[in-house]
């Protein structure tokens, strides 16, 4: 059975962000960059279990490529992305509290 895949909308903004970011810098690179971040969205929903433990049950998985890592909590019903973040963003920001 396949889990729910649930996209919180802070992490929509993240996404809305980093694309619009890439896009501006090289026309296709954010495009590119949702390729990936589709590529690992389908590959957490798979095998949520795949990627480590970062703080409690918050895992996070790294995006080939791009350095973002995309931060979620699993069940076994669905799985929560929580945040797309550069990973040179303060570790302060990252949604582990």
């Amino acid at each position: 059975m396949t889990r729910a895949l649930i996209v919180r909308p802070e992490a929509e903004r993240d996404l809305r962000d980093a694309y619009s970011w890439y896009e501006s810098h090289s026309a296709g690179l954010g495009e590119e960059f949702l390729r990936s971040i589709d590529a690992t969205f389908a590959l957490i929903q798979r095998h949520p279990e795949a990627f480590p433990f970062i703080h409690r049950q918050v895992r996070r998985a790294l995006i080939r490529r791009f350095p973002y890592g995309v931060f979620y909590v699993a069940d076994p019903e669905r799985t929560a992305i929580l945040s797309v973040l550069h990973m040179r963003q303060d570790p302060a920001e990252w949604p582990i509290g």
